[in-house]
C-alpha cells in the first residue's frame, strides 16, 4: 500500500514527538549529520509500530540536501517537512550557525517546496531567540527573506565583523527563518502546499539538561522561573502546536510562526527578565 511520506530533519527529541503525533500510517524519511542519532530514533519509533527509515543528512549542504529529497521521493510524492535540525549557541561557532541554522533551512524550505504535494504542509523550529534581538530595518527584513539562498552570507548584516557573537548569530538565524517561511510560503501556496514556523523556549531535551548544567545555567534556569509558565515546557507540547498547524484545522495557516515559550519573551520585554 502506498504511504505518504514525511520528511523529518534533525534527530532530536522535538522532531521524534511531532513524528510520533503525525506520522502514524506514513513512511517517514528521518535525517541527522550523525547517522547514530536518526539510527537511534528510527529503533525506537520502528518499534512502536511506525516505519521510519534513518538517513545521513548534512543541513549545510545542499547536496545533502538534494540527497534526502531524492531518498523520500523513492516512496512517493513528499506531503509533509518537519525541519528540526541545527545547532545551537553553545555547540558551534558564528560560521556554522549561519551555515546550518539560516543558509540550509533556507536551501531546504527552498528545495522541498519544489517538490511538495498539492494539501502538503511543513514545519520549520526556529527559536524564541529570534524574537529578544532588537528588531531591524524593513530592508533587512526583506533581504533575509527574499535574497537568493546562496547569496545569504554575504549580505552585509550576516559579515563576521557585524555578528557580537553565537549568540547574535543564532538569533539572526532564526530572525531569518521565520521571514524565509513568509517567503517561500507563497511559493508553497502555489503548490497547494502550506509553510509555518514553531519558535519554542526553553524545551527540555538532552541538549537544554546539558545547557542547564553548562557555564550558561544559571541563565537558563532564571528564565524559565521568572516566565510567566514558571517551567521549562516539553516536546510534546511543541507537537501539539506542530498537529495543528499540519492538520486540516490549520488550513488557513501558512507563513506565519507560533511563539512557544511559557511567555519568556513576553517577560523580557515586560517583566522580571527585562535586562
Amino acid at each position: 500500500m502506498k504511504k505518504e511520506v514525511m520528511l523529518v530533519t534533525g534527530a532530536g527529541q522535538i522532531s521524534m514527538a511531532i513524528a510520533r503525533r503525525i506520522g502514524f500510517g506514513k513512511k517517514i524519511i528521518l535525517g541527522d549529520k550523525k547517522i547514530e542519532n536518526a539510527n537511534a530514533i528510527a529503533k525506537i519509533m520502528n518499534e512502536a509500530g511506525y516505519d521510519v527509515e534513518p538517513f545521513e543528512m548534512d543541513l549545510s549542504s545542499r547536496e545533502s540536501i538534494l540527497a534526502i529529497i531524492a531518498e523520500a521521493e523513492k516512496y512517493g510524492e513528499i506531503r509533509y517537512l518537519v525541519n528540526g535540525a541545527g545547532v545551537s549557541p553553545s555547540q558551534a561557532p558564528i560560521e556554522a550557525i549561519l551555515k546550518v541554522d539560516l543558509y540550509g533551512t533556507a536551501v531546504l524550505l527552498e528545495e522541498v517546496g519544489k517538490v511538495i504535494t498539492k494539501g502538503g504542509c511543513g514545519v520549520t523550529i526556529s527559536s524564541q531567540s529570534g524574537w529578544r534581538m532588537p528588531q531591524l530595518t524593513a530592508e533587512q527584513d526583506r533581504q533575509l527573506a527574499t535574497t537568493p539562498a546562496e547569496e545569504l552570507l554575504s549580505l552585509e548584516i550576516l559579515k563576521p565583523e557585524n555578528i557580537r557573537d553565537t549568540l547574535h548569530a543564532y538569533q539572526l538565524a532564526k530572525r531569518c527563518n521565520e521571514k524565509r517561511v513568509m517567503a517561500e510560503c507563497v511559493k508553497w501556496g502555489e503548490r497547494g502546499a502550506r509553510l509555518n514556523a514553531i519558535a519554542p523556549g526553553i524545551i527540555v531535551t538532552p541538549l537544554a539538561i546539558d545547557e542547564f548544567n553548562g557555564p550558561r545555567g544559571d541563565f537558563y534556569k532564571n528564565m524559565f522561573a521568572k516566565c510567566p509558565a514558571g517551567r521549562p515546557g516539553t516536546a510534546d507540547e511543541v507537537a501539539n502546536a506542530a498537529e495543528l498547524l499540519m492538520s486540516d484545522r490549520g488550513a488557513f495557516i501558512t507563513g506565519s510562526t507560533f511563539l512557544i515559550d511559557g511567555g519568556a519573551t513576553a517577560s523580557y520585554f515586560y517583566g522580571p527578565l527585562q535586562p
